[in-house]
């Protein structure tokens, strides 16, 4: 299992967000291009970026800022937040990008995700944010009538090979996985899923690999200390490859 540090922009900042409230904003880092570098530092192989200027207005907004990072270290980049065009989406490979995850026109815009689909293929993510099971959209700030796991299972089927799932409940909170979500979307989908929100120990890492998911974004447990990051790529990322 791939463990993903994520970094989540705001203002320029490297911020936590609880449970993906914007008033709820805790500033970690003032400088996201020093935490990438920490986190590679530290073993990382993958960062998550989100966007969240970008998921807030619809449009990438920190666009220099992921570039610096692409620049400045060598790990592989998934971002998401505010991408909802095929423009958009060019852009951040372009910058260096190995990923991009789009999540409110996976419902809003079906055409433009096969589009996507079709001219990046696997660097296209699907992020599956749910609130009690339900897709969330606009930056986690409307709710949808759209189950995850119903979500997930039309467009594995149309092509979409990663999935992104995250708990919006567990998000910041420090609360676990939610475990049995993760089970009932791998149920749905028969590709690569990366889980995301509530990881706060190595147990729940290691409860995570041993689902069989293929990567853990970690956010808040790695600023608070609550996981130490090398330990966990050591233990868990390093040892699995070893076991192969």
């Amino acid at each position: 299992m791939i463990i993903l540090p994520a970094i989540d922009i705001k203002d320029g900042c490297c911020v936590r967000l609880y449970q993906g409230d914007y008033t709820q904003v805790t500033t970690y880092d003032t400088d996201p291009v020093q935490a990438a570098l920490r986190w590679q530092d530290a073993g990382a192989s993958w960062l998550h970026i989100v966007d969240l200027d970008g998921a807030a207005q619809g449009l990438p907004a920190n666009a220099d800022l992921i570039r610096h990072i692409c620049e400045t270290t060598t790990l592989q980049i998934e971002v998401g937040g505010g991408m909802r065009s095929l423009a958009h989406i060019e852009q951040m490979l372009r910058l260096g990008v190995d990923r991009v995850i789009l999540g409110t026109i996976a419902i809003t815009d079906r055409a433009l995700l096969q589009d996507a689909l079709a001219r990046w293929g696997e660097q296209i993510i699907v992020g599956l944010d749910a609130r009690d099971g339900w897709i969330a959209i606009s930056g986690w700030r409307e709710t949808s009538k759209v189950k995850a796991v119903t979500l997930a299972a039309e467009l594995y089927e149309t092509g979409v090979q990663r999935f992104v799932y995250t708990d919006i409940s567990r998000d910041g909170a420090l609360t676990g996985p939610n475990l049995p979500a993760l089970k009932e979307m791998q149920h749905a989908i028969s590709c690569a899923l990366i889980a995301s929100g509530g990881v706060s120990s190595l147990a729940d890492l290691q409860a995570l690999a041993s689902l069989g998911v293929e990567g853990a974004i970690v956010g808040k447990a790695i600023y608070t200390g609550d996981v130490d990051l090398a330990v966990a790529i050591r233990n868990i990322e390093k040892q699995g490859k070893q076991n192969i």
